[in-house]
């Protein structure tokens, strides 16, 4: 039997980072919104062993990979002593702020959940997820959420009105920011490092309103201050989709994707065309329908 499975990616419509705590990771309140852009990950059963393969020659396809690590952690806590033939297919671009392979293991224990017929229930499931990473257990689930904690305590929420009929417009610079690197500079931007807690609660409230202008307003990143400091051109980018019509934009995550919401996708289309004149050919750019 063999199971075929899109995984998806996200952008944080607000990263505020509250402090760093003693366990060394830092407290958080993020608002993360999926984006249909997808990676394939592709499932089958086996007499025995783990065995993964990857369309993007600088992932490792061992237990430095994500997805290996999951499906590690799914067949120890299911028990199951089949094996297990994975292939990662990657499009989503890599140390992009984007989740993509938190999202791969999220769909990793999804996907060996659905092929071996359910052994794990969802607490279980969460459980592993946070296990991979902060950003993993939002992906179990398809909808908008507050995270809070390190990132792993997850609320669901619906839709929102303010969102309504717009559209993303994503763009890649063609290089990556480390996580890692990206909170560890936050000791250099006291204010970035202790966030305004409740920043979240505003930013959906707002968004709850149809006024996309109001709720952009207060989209924030903790991780642009050491990230526009290193790398100019992301502010480059934010400058040039204001001064063309976006009604909000950010950078996603740790970056380096910044991202611009626009009031419907073919403003988006034409936000694009004009920033591949301005910035060349060599950035991935993607319009995505909110």
């Amino acid at each position: 039997m063999t199971l075929e499975k899109e995984s998806p990616c996200k952008v944080n419509l607000l990263l505020n980072i509250l402090g760093k705590r003693a366990d060394g990771f830092h407290e958080l309140e993020t608002v993360m919104y999926p984006i249909g852009v997808y990676d394939r990950l592709t499932f089958a059963r086996a007499d025995q062993g783990l065995e993964m393969t990857c369309s993007e020659a600088a992932l490792p396809a061992d237990s430095r990979n994500l997805v290996y690590r999951a499906a590690q952690l799914f067949l120890e806590a299911a028990r199951i002593r089949e094996g297990v033939r994975l292939h990662l297919e990657k499009r989503i671009p890599l140390a992009a702020g984007l989740g993509g392979g938190s999202g791969n293991a999220a769909t990793t224990l999804l996907g060996l959940n659905e092929l071996f017929g359910g052994p794990l229930g969802p607490e279980t499931l969460h459980s592993l997820a946070a296990r991979c990473g902060s950003d993993v257990p939002f992906f179990l689930h398809s909808t908008p959420a507050l995270a809070t904690g390190r990132g792993e305590r997850i609320q669901p929420l619906g839709a929102f009105p303010a969102l309504e009929g717009t559209a993303f417009l994503l763009i890649h610079p063609g290089f990556g920011i480390a996580t890692s690197w990206a909170y560890q500079q936050l000791a250099r931007f006291p204010e970035a490092l202790h966030g305004r807690p409740g920043r979240a609660r505003k930013l959906l409230a707002l968004l709850e309103k149809a006024d996309l202008k109001s709720a952009g307003a207060e989209f924030y990143n903790s991780l642009e201050a050491p990230a526009l400091e290193k790398y100019p051109i992301l502010a480059l980018y934010q400058e040039f989709l204001r001064a063309n019509g976006a009604a909000a934009t950010l950078m996603s995550g740790s970056g380096s994707t910044t991202f611009a919401l626009l009031e419907n996708p073919a403003a988006a289309e034409t936000l694009a065309e004009k920033v591949r004149a301005r910035f060349g050919p060599s950035s991935w750019i993607a319009v995505v329908p909110a």
